[in-house]
């Protein structure tokens, strides 16, 4: 239709079973360019597991996942990372023995064209494309406000500044769509504010659409434009903040029947 919004994330009816277990039923999403969706639902209620059939973590058994009308479910996770669907995790994940730099410009490393040849043979394109890594390294850095660790181990950041640097290397990927898994976990309320704060930003500065997992209800309510609810796989509601929160199924799935 002219003048609709296109869709960077399409996922369509995925589902996976685990030993009889339905983790994920019929689960279908979309978002638009610099959309700030939230993904919730009690512990076991299959988020984590949406996310890894979305980045390729695990095969779909049935449904479609498209970033930007490319079909990449099936495909490998660095392959969906160059379609442009970049991850954070529930437990931080870096490169704890490199540099704060290091690990960013491992994530610039995605877009690079060049291959083992013009690596051992140093050309002069490879050098202009390390230099033009490194720069964009810096500059990514310097958003999260930690350029002045650059030099630093992973392992030697606070745990604030470690959550940060993963944000930064997944942005490094030049992602259309960044998915955060509970970003928010073993943060203080300071932090919090922080976080929110930040993931705003995030979409603004870079343009992207954010798909986020939180138990942090406070947070989700207070940036997300659009929620999706999951329980025991199956999606339960979707809608505005206001509209979840008034929901008799959602209320029921984190309260009890007879709450």
């Amino acid at each position: 239709m002219p003048g609709e919004a296109p869709t960077i994330l399409q996922a369509n009816d995925l589902s996976i079973t685990f030993g009889g277990l339905k983790a994920v039923q019929g689960f279908s999403l979309s978002l638009g360019p610099r959309a700030l969706h939230g993904l919730i639902g009690p512990n076991g209620a299959g988020k984590t597991t949406a996310f890894n059939l979305l980045t390729g973590i695990y095969r779909p058994q049935s449904g479609t996942v498209r970033v930007a009308g490319l079909r990449v479910d099936g495909k490998k996770p660095h392959q969906i990372t160059r379609a442009g669907l970049s991850r954070t995790f529930q437990n931080i994940r870096l490169f704890d023995d490199l540099s704060v730099l290091d690990n960013v410009k491992l994530g610039c490393q995605m877009r690079r064209p060049h291959g083992i040849w013009t690596t051992i043979l140093r050309s002069g394109a490879m050098v202009a494309s390390e230099r033009a890594v490194a720069i964009r390294a810096r500059q990514i850095l310097d958003v999260f406000q930690l350029q002045e660790r650059s030099a630093d181990e992973a392992k030697n950041l606070s745990f604030g500044q470690r959550r940060r640097l993963e944000i930064a290397r997944a942005l490094a990927t030049f992602p259309k769509v960044l998915l955060l898994d509970e970003p928010a976990a073993g943060m203080n309320p300071s932090e919090k504010n922080e976080l929110m704060e930040l993931i705003q930003f995030i979409r603004d500065r870079f343009d992207v659409a954010v798909l986020l997992i939180e138990h942090d209800m406070k947070l989700v309510m207070s940036i997300c434009e659009e929620i999706t609810v999951l329980d025991h796989g199956e999606t339960i509601a979707r809608g505005t903040p206001a509209e979840i929160r008034a929901n008799p199924k959602v209320i029921e799935a984190y309260l009890g029947e007879s709450a």
